[in-house]
């Protein structure tokens, strides 16, 4: 069984409507990028609370020179976000528009 267009139109606007804004996402990368927070606004939680861990680890060692390696990992991890947020948020789109297509294939039909 196949949508039709009128619920095609509705998932659509859904997914507009639900879906995570690029421009949030950019701009939490750029002001507090090294914490993570673009990735928790992504639902990327994991690899934000690591983000997040190692500027906080490379903040409190930098006195020791240790923490300066960590500190440029987290910032060239930042930079390749640059290019993997519209990414992140075509997932999370096709994620939405999945959920509801199977919320409304399972509603029974009238007629």
């Amino acid at each position: 069984m196949s949508l039709t267009t009128q619920q095609q139109m509705l998932i659509e606007q859904r997914v507009t409507n639900d879906a995570k804004s690029p421009v949030v996402a950019y701009l939490l990368l750029v002001f507090l990028g090294g914490l993570g927070a673009h990735r928790f606004y992504l639902g990327k939680t994991t690899s934000a609370m690591v983000m997040l861990m190692m500027f906080v680890i490379g903040w409190l060692t930098l006195v020791i020179v240790i923490g300066l390696p960590i500190l440029i990992a987290v910032a060239v991890w930042g930079i390749a976000d640059l290019f993997l947020i519209p990414g992140m948020i075509s997932e999370d789109k096709q994620l939405i528009r999945q959920r509801y297509s199977a919320d409304l294939m399972s509603l029974p039909q009238a007629g």
